[in-house]
């Protein structure tokens, strides 16, 4: 399947932090969500895609080039969304996007204007006057201006309306619809991804747990809710993660299937959400 970013044995350490041999693909076409707890390397991967920062070893490729030796060559191709967008404070919202449009060579004005109106942004305002919300929105219709190929979203739903998010989502499914077009989605809102992303990437102390298609997720991880002989020594290979309640253990298998065989009406068991899986395999005793 061709790729709009392959990630290879990926590495980057800072101080105590360590990323550690972190490989995935996003295929073109599709989304990807990346998922993990604060300080897990989500943010880090995407420094390092954008080359931001430098990696200590590894192989990154967007559109089949290396991204440091095509670097403007594939940025031309992106669409940025940061968890805190950046931009001139002090600028009207249509002053902004004059000065970024030269930067991007198929920039349309003609959507710019259509997105913000489509947004409700306020093109006369100043960007430092917006709302956090505000903020995303602009930053958002600038990175669907200009023909991108692909969308690096980081945290891009974090202070939206339930509303607003809905639409976001639509935009994204709507996006991928022209071929060819990829999207990388971090976001710590796993319900977002549940609705829209082909494909997750679970990222926790900076290695990658798994990378799959999220049917395939979402149709095997399982939650197995029941007293403490599901503790017994012979089935603790089939848990990921286990949390003891005033009421019985709750704990997280990759096998639903096997589960079922092993407990049938002796437990219950419930298909795991993304927050399922993030819950128990980042409690201290989770293990991937």
């Amino acid at each position: 399947m061709d790729a709009a970013i392959e990630v290879r044995n990926l590495s980057k350490s800072y101080g105590d932090f360590r990323l550690k041999d972190v490989s995935f693909s996003v295929p073109r076409g599709y989304i990807m969500g990346l998922i993990g707890p604060n300080g897990a390397g989500k943010t880090t991967v995407i420094k390092l895609l954008l080359n931001l920062i430098r990696r200590d070893g590894g192989d990154i490729r967007v559109f089949g080039l290396d991204n440091l030796a095509a670097e403007m060559e594939i940025k031309a191709r992106l669409g940025i969304v940061h968890d805190t967008p950046f931009f001139y404070e002090h600028l009207r919202l249509a002053t902004v996007a004059k000065t970024v449009a030269p930067f991007y060579r198929d920039w349309d004005d003609g959507l710019f204007r259509r997105l913000a109106v489509e947004f409700e942004l306020p093109l006369g305002k100043s960007f430092k006057a917006l709302s956090r919300g505000m903020k995303m929105k602009f930053a958002l219709a600038v990175a669907l201006s200009h023909k991108a190929d692909l969308l690096i979203l980081d945290e891009p739903t974090s202070g939206l309306d339930p509303v607003f998010r809905r639409e976001l989502l639509k935009k994204l499914s709507a996006f991928i619809q022209d071929e060819g077009k990829s999207v990388l989605f971090s976001t710590h809102i796993t319900s977002d991804l549940e609705r829209i992303a082909d494909f997750i990437t679970f990222i926790r102390n900076g290695e990658i747990v798994f990378s799959s298609p999220r049917d395939e997720i979402l149709g095997t991880w399982a939650v197995v809710k029941g007293g403490p002989e599901l503790l017994a020594a012979e089935h603790r290979a089939l848990f990921k993660g286990v949390r003891h309640g005033e009421f019985g253990v709750q704990a997280l298998t990759q096998d639903g299937a096997e589960a079922r065989r092993r407990f049938g009406r002796g437990a219950v068991i419930e298909e795991a959400t993304l927050e399922d899986i993030m819950f128990y395999i980042s409690r201290e005793n989770g293990h991937a």
